[in-house]
């Protein structure tokens, strides 16, 4: 859910905000951007140093800076535009009546004021300020601006009392920014299963049958189904591509035959699923178990057919929309049209090796994406992660159609 978002980060001068450099690592982790502004009071208790090493930004606080002799000011309107999302934390009683009646004392404030994103605010104060009728008159206030509220928890508190108005954990917090970003998302609860990459097979401990594919449609798909809210599982062949969200479980596999245990035994559950990899139709009927020496001219190897996984996944499909791919040279749209009705898919994406910029190796591709009705929805030329947003939005759209 935060993979790419930029995240501003206010902190207020509460003892609470040692636990943001903790936030920071699971913000950044996570994938998001993040630039903090603090009030003068939070330097007391964090240190700006520390926040701007965990986040690789600087971290501000005054409007007016001096660098080199030069005055400048640091801007709160860049700063609230360029934010996916604002995050208070921890939310002082004090910031909190500030933000309630608009007062603008402090960069943080202006930054807020000026915030076009979703706020969410995470209060931290004691057990009888935080049960203050102007407290909760406060919290009233800002949740009827539009404003989210992480509530506090229960536990020890710095007064030494017992009670409501613990700041949430950060990992609470990350997942409570996660879990409500992901509400209204199309994929949110459904399980997506991806397959990815080529397959090796082994003719020697040296050698291999293989292809080159890259794996990259694969994890692009992988990122734009986490992006609607999916849970994937990305079991993929030897690729050099990483994941970068929580969200994705990576498989990693070397075979055709580890695929197909691996790929089946998260089959039955999966709501979605997509064979993007390109697995070997053969290999080889012995592996050697030394390597083989060149000797003759020519040399023999006796290949079996590999199990079709695509295949095996249509024959055992209860409600999976089960997703295939078809890499054509020649009668591509016929040899699509066959693979679809044969293997017993819901859909297929064809491209064709002799589209320029599509198929194996490159970052671009061109599709054309066929369902059983025989509707087919053709896309020009694009980067394969535009080319993966485009296929789950036909999947959805026949998901609720």
């Amino acid at each position: 859910m935060l993979t790419g978002k930029n995240i501003l980060l206010g902190i207020t001068g509460g003892i609470a905000a040692y636990k943001t450099t903790f936030l920071v690592r699971l913000l950044i982790k996570a994938g998001a951007n993040v630039k903090i502004v603090l009030t003068e009071s939070a330097s007391s208790f964090v240190s700006p140093l520390t926040l701007a090493t965990l986040s690789k930004n600087p971290v501000v606080s005054n409007f007016v800076k001096t660098e080199n002799n030069t005055i400048d000011w640091n801007n709160h309107v860049a700063l609230g535009l360029w934010a996916d999302i604002m995050v208070i934390a921890p939310a002082t009683a004090n910031t909190l009546s500030k933000m309630a009646h608009g007062t603008s004392d402090n960069l943080l404030l202006a930054c807020y004021l000026s915030a076009k994103c979703p706020v969410f605010f995470a209060p931290a104060m004691d057990l009888d300020m935080y049960r203050h009728p102007s407290t909760k008159k406060s919290f009233d206030t800002l949740i009827s601006f539009g404003n989210i509220m992480i509530p506090a928890t229960s536990g020890e508190l710095a007064s030494g009392l017992h009670g409501e108005g613990r700041m949430a954990e950060p990992e609470a917090i990350l997942e409570f920014i996660s879990n409500y970003l992901s509400e209204g998302l199309p994929l949110k609860n459904k399980k997506v299963l991806i397959t990815a990459g080529p397959t090796y097979e082994a003719i020697d401990p040296v050698r291999f049958i293989g292809n080159h594919s890259s794996g990259l449609m694969g994890f692009e798909l992988a990122r734009a189904a986490s992006e609607l809210g999916a849970l994937v599982v990305l079991v993929s062949g030897p690729s050099k591509y990483e994941v970068q969200n929580d969200s994705v479980q990576l498989i990693r596999v070397v075979s055709a035959d580890e695929m197909y245990e691996k790929a089946h035994a998260h089959y039955l559950d999966s709501h979605i699923v997509i064979c993007a990899a390109a697995v070997a139709d053969y290999k080889p009927k012995v592996k050697a178990a030394q390597k083989i020496k060149k000797s003759d001219a020519e040399l023999q190897i006796d290949l079996v057919k590999n199990k079709d996984i695509l295949y095996s996944f249509g024959q055992d499909k209860t409600s999976q929309f089960l997703v295939g791919f078809a890499l054509e040279t020649e009668n591509e749209l016929e040899n699509a049209k066959g693979k679809l009705k044969r293997k017993n898919l819901d859909a297929i994406v064809l491209n064709s090796m002799n589209d320029q910029g599509a198929g194996f190796g490159g970052n671009t591709n061109k599709i054309s994406f066929i369902d059983t009705n025989l509707d087919i929805q053709t896309f020009e030329l694009k980067t394969k992660a535009a080319v993966a947003k485009d296929i789950l939005n036909e999947i959805v759209k026949r998901l609720h159609a």
